[in-house]
């Protein structure tokens, strides 16, 4: 599954769907800079979002819940994004139900410290 996955992921990055670059590029073509993950007003309305969605399954403070524990420290912000965007594993794709803007909100929550796992 993880594979598959990957191959995907290659497969979009390859055509050009997936942004890839390297070093501190990669945050300016996501967006995911350190500022936006920083801004409060980003990290509240993700927090708002996770709460009212990503909470039903990952739990409030994302475990104990019906699916796995959330480990945000351990991924990168593009990571996270992607796993929001597209899904990952059993966890559906969330990219026809969030704006753009609310997924990378959401990563700005998991990444900061007011996220609990």
């Amino acid at each position: 599954m993880l594979r598959r996955f990957g191959c995907v992921l290659l497969g979009l990055a390859l055509s050009g769907l997936v942004p890839v670059a390297a070093g501190d590029a990669r945050g300016d073509e996501t967006g995911l800079t350190e500022e936006y993950l920083s801004d409060p007003a980003n990290i509240e309305l993700g927090q708002e979002l996770f709460r009212g969605q990503c909470a039903k399954c990952h739990g409030k403070g994302a475990y104990p819940g019906k699916a796995p524990k959330l480990n945000a420290r351990k991924l990168s912000p593009e990571d996270i994004y992607l796993r929001v965007t597209y899904g990952f594993r059993l966890m559906p794709a969330w990219e026809e139900v969030f704006s753009d803007e609310q997924r990378m909100a959401i990563t700005a929550y998991m990444k900061s410290r007011h996220f609990s796992n």
